[in-house]
């Protein structure tokens, strides 16, 4: 048996769209089950997002803290942001998020991983990269507002943040994901060995 997640579409026979909100987006979808029966699918349509693990020199980790409306709490996580232009780049929008959400730029980058955040619920795929050779970015800082305007920014051993993942006390996915499969590259056969930063992904094609 190969383990390997495959694409595969079963037949809809009826969608509407009941909620459009700024970015996002309620379906609602009839799909033919495999012994011909119809059942109701309600879900979150999402334009995807990135997100960044920038690891500096000193194997530290840059993590920003922010207000979560939907699960009331601030969420220590790493950079990240949506793909607003349908085909855009993910590295682009990586290296744009890095650079308005903590003013640094990185000289090499590499695919971390890829997840599909809630597949049971909503359609978000998140393409994490792993940035470092940081520095400070030219030019003036970019001016955040909302719940960006209250973020804190640190930066933190990665061997600490595995410590506090695994002890319940950090909870935000890209975060989450990206810190063990930080632990799980080096583990295997290296950091140098991670998919290039412009690596295809079915999930959000993109034009290089």
């Amino acid at each position: 048996m190969t383990i390997k997640d495959t694409p595969e579409e079963w037949t809809v026979i009826a969608s509407r769209t009941p909620f459009t909100g700024n970015k996002t987006s309620v379906r609602t979808d009839e799909v033919v089950m495999p012994d011909g029966s119809t059942v109701t699918r309600d879900y979150q349509v999402h334009p995807g997002s990135v997100a960044v693990l920038a690891l500096d020199d000193q194997d530290r980790v840059l993590v920003l803290r922010q207000y979560r409306h939907p699960v009331r709490q601030k969420l220590w996580e790493i950079p990240a942001g949506l793909l607003d232009v349908p085909g855009e780049n993910p590295l682009h929008g990586a290296q744009r998020e890095l650079y308005e959400e903590a003013h640094v730029k990185a000289a090499d980058w590499r695919v971390l991983t890829d997840v599909y955040t809630t597949p049971g619920g909503c359609d978000e795929a998140v393409r994490i990269f792993l940035a470092r050779g940081l520095a400070e970015a030219e030019g003036e800082r970019f001016e955040v507002s909302e719940e960006e305007a209250d973020m804190e920014l640190a930066r933190v051993p990665h061997d600490e943040l595995v410590r506090l993942v695994l002890a319940g006390e950090l909870h935000n996915n890209c975060l989450v994901v990206g810190v063990l499969a930080l632990s799980a590259a080096r583990s295997g056969e290296g950091l140098d060995a991670l998919r290039p930063a412009e690596a295809p992904w079915p999930a959000r094609p993109f034009e290089a």
